[in-house]
């Protein structure tokens, strides 16, 4: 059942202040300081474009919205697969703010600016992703109704919302300012590799057309690559 619109738009104001204060506390806590500049942009270029996406999807489709606040899977494993890449998000954030306090890496603010770029044109991607796709669902599922997309981005991989996410958490450690933090963040490749697998399986099955869509747009997450 839908939420009403006030509580939808409370709902996701409380969560999205508690993803600040969760990354920030992620960030300045290991850190020591807060005198962390890398943390603090990192965090203006993803929260910004976030909270103007927050207002325009409570305008525009507060549908999908509530479909993106969504978090529990309907599977043993697709839950698995989501907390691997919820622990691998938190070791970059954590190890990071520790690169910080003591100093390990030396990453140049201009090298920084780039992954700052490349985080802002992955949430870019994903914005665009959930302009075209209103069932964008933040868990695995295929609702009534649902149709196959395969305009927009869809028309170049089978899933671009994915691409968006390799791309923003890929710079997010040099945008955080640390070489170090790049460890605990290529486990994400191979989470969002089995994540595309488990979810094929179930498009595959319940999504009328999907069989046809994957034959003709051939690459799930790469282009030219995979």
């Amino acid at each position: 059942m839908a939420q009403p619109a006030i509580s939808l738009a409370v709902t996701a104001l409380v969560r999205f202040t508690l993803g600040i204060a969760a990354v920030l506390a992620l960030l300045l806590l290991p850190a020591g300081t807060a005198a962390y500049w890398q943390a603090w942009v990192y965090s203006a270029v993803l929260f910004i474009p976030m909270l103007l996406a927050l207002t325009w999807l409570l305008r525009h489709d507060p549908a999908l919205l509530e479909r993106r606040m969504r978090t529990k899977e309907k599977e043993a494993e697709q839950g698995l697969i989501r907390t691997l890449g919820a622990i691998s998000y938190l070791l970059v954030f954590v190890l990071a703010g520790l690169d910080r306090r003591f100093g390990w890496s030396q990453v140049w603010a201009g090298v920084v600016a780039v992954a700052d770029l490349l985080v802002l044109l992955g949430y870019a991607l994903f914005v665009r992703v959930l302009q075209e796709n209103s069932y964008a669902s933040r868990v695995i599922e295929v609702e009534a109704g649902q149709r196959v997309i395969s305009t927009g981005p869809y028309r170049i991989v089978r899933h671009p919302m994915y691409l968006a996410i390799l791309v923003m958490f890929g710079a997010t450690p040099v945008a955080l300012g640390s070489w170090w933090a790049v460890i605990p963040s290529l486990p994400l490749v191979a989470v969002l590799v089995a994540r595309i697998r488990v979810e094929e399986r179930l498009l595959g099955d319940r999504l009328e057309g999907y069989r046809e869509y994957s034959q003709h747009t051939r690459h799930r997450l790469l282009p030219g690559v995979w």
